[in-house]
């Protein structure tokens, strides 16, 4: 059960940004201290990748664990378990065709889960490097 009123639930959910987190922000200044640029944060790209390399063609989603269902630490919801699994089943099955229709275009995805950026920058980098590296 929920411990909130509907109002202020409503309230809480709008507070939770879609766009520039901060594990994005963590990211993107460790890229920067990498040296790597060129990206661009708005794209026409399908998907709204987190941070897209035009000229490398390379899409970097950043997934948070609970709305993409992390096999790591994603925690079932207690409340409204019906829409929770719907919404978040849907994010899932969105992924997967974003991924599949980039592929198709000749663009790299590769997708960090927002544990693996908090917890190890540094492996990201390396993953990110590596193809970064065969692309240009």
């Amino acid at each position: 059960m929920d411990t909130l009123t509907k109002k202020q639930r409503s309230y809480c959910m709008s507070r939770i940004r879609r766009n520039n987190t901060g594990v994005e922000q963590k990211l993107r200044k460790f890229f920067w201290k990498k040296g790597i640029r060129g990206w661009r944060l708005k794209s026409k790209v399908s998907g709204k990748p987190d941070l897209y390399f035009t000229k490398s063609k390379i899409a970097v989603f950043i997934d948070g664990c609970f709305w993409h269902k992390c096999p790591k630490c994603f925690i079932k919801p207690k409340s409204r378990l019906d829409y929770w699994t719907k919404k978040i089943a849907g994010n899932v099955k969105r992924d997967i065709a974003t991924t599949a229709r980039l592929k198709k275009e000749q663009i790299c995805v590769i997708r960090f889960w927002e544990h693996e950026v908090n917890c190890n920058l540094d492996k990201c980098y390396n993953k990110f490097a590596k193809e970064y590296e065969k692309r240009n």
